[in-house]
């Protein structure tokens, strides 16, 4: 049980950093407004986040969203929690999607 908690645990700890490393990259995407010498740190971000965002985060999610589903069929959890960390799941991977939503309707179109 304390394990299941801990890969839980780990898993959103590494969804929260991976949501940190994305919005780092989201702001530093425009390259006319990056200072000389940044692009060795956005060499950097970028590699996390692709780090972060690829395989390594696909398979953390498969395990937390298996571990949450498997505590909530046993009762462990209670459903709403689960559903969060279900949620979480979605918006950390189709982050790059709402953002392009949420600017093509703040520029009108």
């Amino acid at each position: 049980m304390t394990a299941l908690n801990g890969i839980v645990r780990a898993a959103a700890q590494a969804l929260g950093v991976a949501v940190a490393a994305w919005a780092g990259s989201a702001a530093a995407q425009s390259v006319q407004l990056d200072p000389a010498g940044s692009n060795p740190i956005l060499s950097a971000v970028n590699w996390l986040q692709g780090t972060l965002l690829g395989n390594v985060a696909t398979a953390l999610a498969v395990l937390a969203v298996g571990a949450v589903g498997l505590m909530m069929l046993t009762g462990r959890i209670d459903w709403r929690r689960g559903a969060t960390v279900i949620l979480g799941c979605f918006i950390v991977f189709g982050a790059s999607a709402i953002v392009a939503g949420i600017q093509s309707v703040s520029q009108g179109g």
